[in-house]
């Protein structure tokens, strides 16, 4: 009898714990093409299957006046650019990422995956609410936000296939890399303070990539 009764216990938690645990559903994600993306710095060309292809040390681009609500980069690293450009701060860094509710190159949340010099995610604000091009803010304004839950990532090597996603609702972001919950946190008030369309960014880093994306 008691072993009955611990049995239908056991039965009547499993479903709850493993609703719990499981991840969210995936949103449903579209395909940008090359010629729905505005390319603000450096070049883009298409790829084998339709898939952009990075050559250039800098790479900015957005997907004008698109309002989403998620976005994922589906890449393969190819190695480092031939030449290396050190970013406004003198820094030298090698990273790929999603731009998020990207008014301009001075108000704009990154999503950074940084392979070098240390690996790992890096999710920031810059905002500068007076300035709207990059020559007017140079390097100001950025904040790291810190995350409440955070994943170490793996380590890119040339030939390896990874996707970094994003999906947001408010000041709350879920960043999943391959799929995992890597990054969880809250943007500030900063963040909310502009909105803008999504987009991606590279730096020194060769790569064929997909970014596709979840409208509202």
């Amino acid at each position: 009898m008691r072993r009955n009764l611990l049995l239908l216990a056991l039965a009547l938690l499993a479903p709850a714990h493993h609703a719990s645990t499981r991840e969210r559903p995936r949103p449903q994600l579209t395909r940008t093409a090359l010629h729905q993306l505005h390319v603000t710095q450096g070049t883009l060309s298409e790829g084998t299957g339709g898939r952009l292809a990075v050559e250039a040390s800098k790479v900015r681009a957005v997907v004008p006046g698109l309002d989403a609500a998620a976005a994922e980069l589906r890449f393969k690293y190819l190695g480092p650019t031939r030449v290396q450009k050190a970013l406004a701060s003198g820094e030298s860094r090698q990273q790929l990422g999603l731009k998020l509710r990207a008014q301009d190159g001075c108000n704009v949340v990154y999503v950074m995956w940084r392979l070098g010099p240390k690996a790992g995610l890096h999710v920031s604000v810059k905002s500068n609410p007076r300035n709207h091009t990059s020559a007017e803010c140079g390097n100001r304004g950025y904040q790291r936000v810190r995350a409440r839950r955070e994943l170490p990532v793996p380590k890119l090597v040339p030939g390896a296939s990874h996707t970094l996603s994003a999906a947001w609702e408010g000041p709350a972001l879920r960043v999943q890399v391959d799929g995992v919950l890597a990054w969880e946190g809250t943007l500030p008030p900063e963040a909310l303070a502009f909105e803008g369309p999504v987009g991606l960014r590279t730096d020194n880093g060769r790569f064929e990539l997909e970014l596709l994306t979840q409208q509202r």
